[in-house]
């Protein structure tokens, strides 16, 4: 066992300023080495500990105080699903990140832990000799990290607000700690930003982007829109890997009732079912003769991702001109914003989901910076709008 402690706490709770404290739990010693040099390198987290199982990160929770944890599924004495629920209880507003390989089954847990309450998931390559699966990992991570980490001290700061002395002048608070690191600047709170009027024009096709956070967004919000998907495509981008996408197609076609499957290049686009991007590709429409159809691209990923937002977006304006209702949910990053920018300049119209409701208010907050969303809604009020937009209210 290999155990690295970076301080102490009795507290039980998250801290508001310092170093990220990161605990990493895997039995491969070899993961363990290069997530520990990852995080080492970086100026805003540091290594709280470094456990080879499930059952040690329960057993000494209390003892490192983490605020984030990066779980692996499988692991002996105590599997990453079975750890999970009992490090939440121990320590609820822990952030878990589950790591594992691209199997069907890792895929399956992995929605399943969400589900109990982890805040995200990260593939891990299948051997970190291939650099650029390597470099993927390692970058992804470290921004999961980042940007969890940094919400849950956003949310502990809010409801935990430091005791000052009194003073006859008033005293503003300081803010959160922000990472000696390169790191995006907080963004604007989402009721602070300006919208724009819904376009005049009827949508005839719902474009989907999101991220981080983004399977749970989805399958609740399909579940609300029935009436839209039975009568227009609907078109879905989530940063996400091969496999994961499979097993997200099959969880929105439950929660929606409604056919919903990898789209497969060349494939009419048609109402009544909805398409996901495969992981690993982009997903583009064209057109064939007057029919719109998929166009899947093999191509470099694009915002750090592939698939990724902007080419859905862009690529959907030569078919459906400005007739399109784009929607922006949780997410890192700014994919999205690009494209969206693009479509409100044809005449179509953007949704951000709002800050309060997004997992990460990335790639919705800089939409909403930018100036081209029409609403910034939470997550529950989307599919109402959309709802209404799609049966002609056009406020």
């Amino acid at each position: 066992m290999s155990v690295a402690f970076a301080g102490n706490s009795t507290t039980g709770t998250s801290r508001e300023t310092g170093p990220l404290r990161v605990m990493i739990v895997d039995d491969s010693v070899v993961i363990r080495g290069l997530i520990s040099r990852w995080i080492g390198a970086e100026h805003d987290m540091e290594v709280a500990a470094s456990l080879r199982t499930g059952l040690e990160a329960v057993n000494q929770l209390d003892r490192i105080n983490p605020d984030v944890a990066v779980l692996d599924i499988e692991m002996p004495e105590l599997d990453g699903l079975s750890a999970l629920p009992q490090l939440l209880a121990k320590k609820r507003d822990l952030v878990i990140i589950m790591a594992s390989t691209l199997t069907r089954r890792n895929a399956e847990i992995s929605f399943k832990a969400l589900s109990l309450g982890a805040a995200d998931y990260i593939p891990k390559p299948e051997s970190t000799r291939e650099a650029s699966a390597a470099d993927i990992f390692h970058h992804d991570l470290i921004q999961k990290i980042r940007h969890l980490g940094a919400r849950l001290r956003r949310k502990s700061a809010v409801a935990s607000p430091p005791l000052a002395p009194a003073s006859p002048a008033p005293v503003a608070r300081s803010p959160v700690a922000r990472p000696a690191a390169p790191a995006p600047a907080p963004a604007p709170l989402s009721g602070s930003v300006s919208t724009r009027p819904f376009s005049t024009q009827a949508p005839k096709v719902l474009l989907i982007g999101s991220s981080t956070g983004g399977p749970q967004a989805l399958m609740s919000l399909v579940t609300e829109l029935g009436a839209v998907i039975d009568r227009f495509p609907v078109l879905i981008t989530q940063h996400m890997p091969p496999t994961f996408t499979t097993i997200l197609a099959e969880h929105l076609a439950r929660s929606s009732r409604r056919p919903a499957a990898e789209a497969v290049d060349g494939e009419p686009v048609k109402p009544g079912r909805i398409y996901l991007a495969p992981g690993g590709k982009h997903m583009r429409v064209a057109r064939s003769g007057a029919d719109p159809v998929i166009a899947l691209d093999d191509g470099p990923a694009v915002n750090f991702c592939k698939p990724a937002v902007d080419p859905l977006f862009t690529s959907a304006i030569d078919v459906w001109h400005g007739n399109i209702l784009s929607v922006i949910l949780t997410g890192m990053g700014s994919d999205g914003m690009r494209g969206g920018k693009d479509i409100v300049a044809a005449g179509g119209s953007v949704i951000a989901q709002d800050e309060a409701s997004s997992v990460v208010w990335g790639m919705p907050g800089a939409a909403a910076n930018a100036g081209i969303c029409a609403a910034i809604l939470p997550l529950n009020q989307i599919g109402a709008k959309v709802n209404r937009l799609f049966a002609g209210d056009r406020s």
